[in-house]
């Protein structure tokens, strides 16, 4: 629900903004309302979550996710859609650390551990390109308004699959919510992303955009001296210093920052020069979503109940980047064998390598800190997410307008687009293999089979030290 919501919208937008008749200048606000909404408050979420109760919390998010959309479904003008947006990432906040936290202390095992964070990995990293293609059946041949009718349903099956089968019966976080961890942490996160989300239409050297990166670095940095300072902190960097979850954190933040920016360049490619409707474009990531399910589940979780996880995230990051060189050595009139083996390589790839990073960005960590912990990984796809749409679309545009002042004639608008996306994929390329690096050097969490054999039966969470 949460990657796809995005995705949908970003096809539904066009047709949006013509039937509430709203301005240029106020669409991009119909996604920067979620994207800042979602990522200033997902610390809270998942520290609230862990105060709370995260199945409690869950099935609040859910519910609430439900009722936003439909609001969304049914907006008369677009005050009211943006209403809808914003509330929808405010829920979003909660639901996205309350999965991830209840996934982890739910499946302790490690075979189980790895087949939960295998679904988990392929639903979460293929919501982008089903999101895609959704939006462009339920726009095309329906109506914009059920790109946001149709996460209700979806909403209340998980309710009702949520109410039966998922416990938590962990330990909670018993203090207060610490109010001025809060308040630096969700201001410092949406001046990242609302810095990110600027630069892209207003340019990187706009005041506002310097502003907001200013404003945001300057908050979360005393937001991490604040942490160190109260008792009970908002992200105790416990959770930060165990070099697993770190290595988690950083490597699937700068792998967020190809993959989202090599989303949009590839649709962009795919109507652009190719000239394929929204349909057609949707479809077209199919060679791309369904390799990253097995990557995820069938590649990843197989090994990860074998091996440590560091050669498998190595070794994904690094046939991601082959996929991403093979994008970028794609020509204007490249046929879509050429554009579909590409697409496979980076799914399987990025679904192997997203496994145990979603595996570890939880490894080790307290019960009652579960909840903070999962709101890390999202936080580091929101940022990288957001970095990534504003750099690589920045680098392909100011590429293909210098490729084309220098290669005017017919048929140069085609092929200077497609210069502009290779010069942004080689970018990318260069994100994933630092990724992959990162894992090598940080990640030393042992493979299961390194565990004593009567660990198999104790959960894979460090104890709560007594106090």
């Amino acid at each position: 629900m949460v990657v796809l919501d995005g995705a949908v919208m970003n096809i539904a937008l066009p047709s949006a903004q013509q039937a509430l008749h709203f301005t240029d200048g106020s669409r991009q606000w119909v996604v920067t309302a979620y994207g800042l909404a979602f990522g200033g408050l997902l610390l809270v979420g998942g520290r609230i979550g862990d105060m709370v109760g995260r199945k409690r919390i869950f099935l609040i998010a859910l519910g609430g996710f439900a009722i936003a959309s439909a609001i969304g479904g049914l907006a008369a003008n677009a005050a009211m859609l943006l209403t809808a947006r914003a509330l929808q990432g405010v829920f979003a906040a909660l639901l996205a650390p309350a999965a991830l936290s209840l996934l982890s202390l739910s499946f302790t095992q490690p075979r189980e551990r790895a087949k939960a964070f295998g679904v988990f990995s392929a639903v979460s990293i293929a919501g982008g390109a089903v999101g895609l293609i959704v939006g462009g059946l339920l726009t095309q041949y329906l109506n914009w308004r059920f790109a946001m009718f149709v996460l209700v349903p979806i909403a209340v099956i998980g309710i009702l699959g949520a109410s039966r089968t998922v416990h938590d019966d962990s330990e909670r976080h018993r203090a207060r919510l610490d109010i001025p961890g809060v308040l630096l942490a969700s201001l410092g996160l949406v001046g990242l992303v609302y810095g990110f989300g600027v630069a892209e239409s207003h340019g990187w050297s706009a005041g506002v955009t310097i502003g907001s990166f200013t404003a945001g670095v300057l908050l979360l940095a005393t937001f991490v001296v604040v942490q160190t300072r109260v008792t009970s902190p908002l992200l105790p960097l416990r959770v930060l210093t165990e070099r697993n979850r770190a290595a988690a954190y950083l490597s699937v933040g700068l792998a967020i920052v190809s993959m989202f920016g090599m989303f949009l360049l590839l649709s962009y490619y795919f109507q652009q020069v190719k000239g394929w409707s929204p349909v057609m474009a949707g479809l077209a990531f199919m060679p791309m979503a369904v390799p990253q399910a097995v990557g995820a589940t069938q590649i990843g979780a197989r090994l990860a109940h074998r091996m440590a996880p560091r050669p498998i995230m190595v070794g994904g990051y690094l046939v991601t980047a082959v996929g991403l060189v093979l994008l970028a050595l794609l020509r204007a009139d490249s046929g879509f064998l050429e554009i579909a083996f590409a697409e496979a390589v980076i799914g399987l790839g990025i679904g192997t390598a997203f496994m145990p990073a979603m595996s570890i960005s939880t490894h080790g960590v307290e019960p009652r800190d579960a909840g903070v912990a999962s709101a890390m990984i999202s936080s580091s796809q929101q940022v990288g997410g957001s970095i990534g749409t504003a750099l690589l679309n920045t680098i392909a545009t100011s590429s293909a307008a210098t490729y084309l002042v220098s290669h005017g004639g017919p048929g140069a608008r085609n092929e200077s687009l497609t210069h502009g996306y290779s010069v942004a994929y080689w970018v990318a390329v260069g994100f994933v293999v630092a990724a992959a690096l990162v894992s090598a050097v940080m990640v030393n969490a042992s493979a299961p089979k390194h565990v004593p054999a009567l660990a198999d039966d104790l959960p894979d969470i460090a104890p709560v030290p007594a106090h």
